[in-house]
């Protein structure tokens, strides 16, 4: 199908299919797929683009897998490199961002086959003693499904007992890319990818929300993509229980594929263009800027993003890949970069409720002399 034609199903608000998301990944003009996802991403949220104070905990690098593409995990405890907090270590990072709290902590680790299942009770469970209001948005459902079979329970089981302990949402690590064509090579040794859909079909259906993620630039096809698209819009159509979209961008430094090359900008910009256009039904599309970095996570706002994610503070999966974007954001400089893209900045809690909404720039923040800019920040900062 020509461009045109499915730029006119898109406009008329129809639903594209394999072939036009193939068409489309395929498609030269490639700021022309932008400037599609565009307009749907200003047909559903206009020129506001959210983001979060979040805070970032991996607990333990600690794993049973071996996935090619992770720089992150250590296969033992005691090999060097291999970390597992004490609870007191993981609260801690909390009680140091209490002068200007999160409203989420997002936690996310190995396969740690030597844990008792209450150490990851207990340390919801201290993250609520904390601070009561925070959401917890922790452990992927590949950890969901390691702790059914490494504990002895169902997924049932699992979600209900961390949900009496504290836990509020699921992330959307561990999804990769289905097609078993893939995942057999890359992550053939945690849950597949009909494991992965039914722990987020569980939680969904006992009305946990939760993302969805995509790794891609390693060795898929545009093919095995789209495979994917279509199977978590398959399930939005059952459960309407994912909130956003994340296309992750393949690191290589530090791991199995490090002699494939980083997917590019361009490939960036298109993979997020072509979710917001074939995910009709997925109400966020995110720009992750740890792993585009924050000047093509600004750029993609323009190809169909509206979420940038957070602060984040202490990621280390992206870092130990080799990521050469800041460790952390800070709120003001997360809104002068939603400025300068020439978007509106809404601070959101994890549920996408508004927490703040900043006046949009009446100029780029360059076009103002530093007095101005620093009168606006203080102005900003005092409310």
């Amino acid at each position: 199908m020509s461009f045109e034609a499915i730029a006119e199903k898109v406009r008329a608000g129809a639903r594209l299919d394999e072939a036009d998301a193939l068409a489309l990944f395929a498609e030269k003009d490639v700021l022309r797929v932008g400037a599609l996802a565009n307009a749907v991403r200003e047909r559903r949220h206009g020129d506001r683009t959210y983001f979060n104070k979040n805070l970032r905990v991996e607990v333990t690098n600690v794993c049973v897998a071996s996935c090619l593409f992770c720089s992150f995990a250590k296969l033992e405890e005691g090999m060097p490199g291999a970390q597992t907090m004490r609870l007191e270590e993981a609260w801690a990072k909390l009680e140091e961002r209490l002068s200007d709290p999160p409203t989420e902590v997002h936690v996310v680790n190995g396969l740690h086959p030597g844990l008792p299942f209450s150490y990851y009770e207990d340390l919801l469970r201290g993250f609520k003693r904390i601070l009561p209001s925070i959401h917890l948005k922790c452990f992927t459902g590949v950890e969901i499904h390691f702790f059914a079979r490494h504990y002895g329970m169902t997924y049932e089981d699992v979600l209900e007992r961390l949900r009496a302990a504290g836990l509020d949402s699921l992330p959307g690590g561990g999804a990769e890319i289905f097609h078993p064509e893939v995942r057999q090579r890359i992550s053939a040794d945690k849950a597949t990818a009909d494991e992965w859909l039914e722990v987020h079909r569980v939680a969904h259906r006992m009305g946990m929300r939760s993302n969805a993620t995509m790794l891609y630039g390693h060795v898929e096809t545009f093919a095995h993509r789209v495979d994917h698209m279509m199977r978590l819009r398959a399930l939005q159509d059952e459960t309407g229980g994912f909130q956003a979209f994340i296309p992750l961008a393949f690191h290589p430094d530090g791991n199995g594929m490090k002699k494939l090359p980083a997917p590019t900008a361009m490939d960036d910009l298109r993979t997020l263009a072509v979710s917001r256009l074939v995910l009709d039904n997925f109400d966020h599309v995110k720009a992750y800027w740890v792993s585009l970095g924050p000047d093509v996570a600004q750029v993609a706002l323009s190809f169909g993003a509206d979420d940038v994610d957070g602060t984040i503070v202490h990621e280390t999966i992206y870092k130990a890949a080799g990521r050469t974007a800041p460790d952390a954001l800070t709120t003001h400089e997360l809104v002068r970069l939603i400025r300068e893209a020439g978007r509106q900045p809404v601070e959101r809690d994890t549920l996408y409720g508004v927490v703040r909404e900043y006046p949009r720039a009446d100029a780029p923040e360059a076009a103002l002399k530093p007095r101005e800019r620093a009168a606006r920040h203080r102005l900003e900062v005092l409310g």
